[in-house]
């Protein structure tokens, strides 16, 4: 299989179940920033954590591309069928937020991103996931979606904000207050 196929070459790409729309279509932003924070979440799974940590990052890269298929298939064709995206990964993420949050001290006061340099990767994988939270509201509000995708990234930039400051505990670094000047 040739991985170009020069079909592209026009500014237009294909969708599931088939026909064309504009790379900068609302579609495709939306699942082209989707994919962008599953490489963000990739490299912090490539960093050093814990076997859970990394198998809990996994599991969300797997339904990462299950809403990336979903976001990309033509919802004017009946016979294309992407995979069922589940309300229980919802509930995942509320038990791993909820697992990471129990060891850290209580937060009475606004972060500045950073403290250590694999939080700060979940720190820019939390505002990617924001920025795709709002492209998959923007595409929902011209072409309703699953609401439950609408809600795994809400939930998923709570768990990438916990992740972060749970790593800055593990890993010895410091969570810096945030000082209005």
């Amino acid at each position: 299989m040739k991985i170009y196929t020069k079909t592209g070459d026009d500014g237009t790409t294909m969708l599931f179940g088939g026909g064309r729309v504009s790379k900068n279509h609302i579609r495709i932003e939306a699942y082209g920033t989707v994919d962008e924070l599953n490489s963000y979440i990739g490299l912090i799974r490539d960093a050093d954590l814990k076997n859970d940590d990394k198998a809990t990052l996994k599991r969300i890269q797997v339904q990462l591309f299950n809403i990336g298929a979903v976001l990309a298939t033509n919802p004017e064709k009946k016979n294309a069928k992407p995979p069922e995206f589940k309300a229980s990964e919802i509930e995942f993420l509320e038990k791993e937020i909820d697992r990471l949050n129990g060891g850290l001290p209580e937060l009475k006061y606004f972060i500045l991103p950073g403290g250590h340099t694999t939080a700060s990767h979940c720190h820019i994988a939390r505002c990617v996931c924001r920025r795709a939270e709002r492209r998959v509201m923007a595409l929902h509000e011209i072409k309703p979606l699953n609401k439950d995708v609408i809600m795994y990234l809400n939930r998923l930039s709570d768990y990438l904000f916990v992740l972060a400051r749970h790593l800055v505990y593990c890993l010895n670094g410091e969570e810096i207050k945030w000082m209005p000047e």
